[in-house]
């Protein structure tokens, strides 16, 4: 059995990443570490869980008795975090947060950028950290990757992305959250969002010569989990030509389908599943995805980059049914 600590045990990630590992069949929880909850059940947090966890948080981190550390706390607190308490090389590390998805030549890591899609072969073979991706860099990412590994991206990319109230960190919402978001939909951090960075980075590593704008408006929208992402650039080939890109570039991984119609955030709420959907109009190529910010957007990418480190099938505990309705 993998045994498994998490450290802010109080997130939306980490809720999700324990109804993920409570049900894995290879894996063992062995401590969940929330300071602000020492000594309550975990249940008193994530109710969701009442009756298949008996835990408590504790405030600690006793590294002999965990295999892989999952790392859910706040940005910007993961890095010092780890500074201060080292964590043995025999322990694998997954940070969920954004401390290590960049390079940082100031402070040298060896994190992998864990989009499985862009960097299976890296954790199949070895690697010992791990960076999650953002939430909308995911789905981004997988919108753009087939075009970007065959040099086809030679214009600016247009994003449109909206996602649900979860994508912002527990402690930053309010009572007063529903009230804002109900029958609502704000802006979220208009052409400076902080994961376009990694897209670019991304992007840029399958396509060297990628020097175009990504220009990214993000919204807040009034439900509760997802995203959904429409991008365009322009594009000169046939719609046929860039389908049978996409086909190739995902046909031997286990949670990113092409679908013939527009997919529904409901298709894939609940699920580790991103839905992508294409059209091609007036010479633009038109891109749609769709993930579960929670689960293909976190906690579920975690879960299959722990499954690739420890040599895992891809799909254990990840079959997953979507809300639909």
């Amino acid at each position: 059995m993998i045994r498994a600590g998490i450290i802010g045990g109080e997130a939306y990630t980490a809720g999700e990443l324990l109804r993920l590992l409570i049900n894995h069949p290879d894996v063992e929880i062995s401590w969940v570490n929330s300071p602000a909850h020492v000594g309550d059940l975990i249940t008193d947090v994530h109710q969701g869980l009442l009756g298949e966890t008996y835990l408590r948080f504790i405030d600690d981190a006793p590294w002999d008795s965990i295999d892989v550390l999952f790392c859910c706390m706040p940005h910007g607190q993961v890095r010092p975090f780890l500074q201060q308490h080292p964590v043995p090389d025999y322990v694998k590390i997954i940070d969920l947060s954004r401390d290590h998805r960049l390079p940082d030549e100031e402070n040298e890591h060896d994190f992998v950028y864990g989009l499985p899609e862009l960097n299976r072969k890296a954790m199949v073979r070895g690697a010992k950290h791990v960076a999650n991706p953002g939430a909308f860099a995911t789905a981004i990412e997988l919108a753009l990757l087939p075009l970007a590994k065959n040099q086809l991206i030679h214009s600016d990319i247009h994003v449109t992305a909206i996602g649900g109230s979860t994508f912002e960190d527990v402690n930053t919402l309010t009572q007063t959250n529903f009230s804002m978001r109900n029958n609502n939909i704000t802006l979220y951090k208009p052409f400076r969002h902080q994961q376009t960075d990694e897209i670019d980075q991304t992007l840029t590593t399958l396509q060297p010569d990628f020097d175009n704008d990504i220009i990214l408006v993000t919204l807040r929208g009034c439900f509760a989990r997802g995203i959904m992402v429409v991008a365009y650039l322009d594009m000169p080939n046939d719609l046929d030509e860039i389908r049978a890109i996409y086909e190739e570039a995902y046909s031997d991984h286990n949670f990113t389908f092409l679908a013939d119609r527009q997919p529904d955030l409901k298709d894939v709420v609940n699920t580790n599943k991103c839905i992508i959907h294409l059209q091609k109009i007036d010479g633009r190529l038109l891109v749609t995805a769709v993930i579960d910010n929670l689960l293909k957007g976190g906690s579920g990418t975690a879960v299959h980059n722990m499954n690739l480190l420890f040599g895992l099938s891809e799909r254990t505990g990840l079959s997953l049914k979507p809300t639909a309705f």
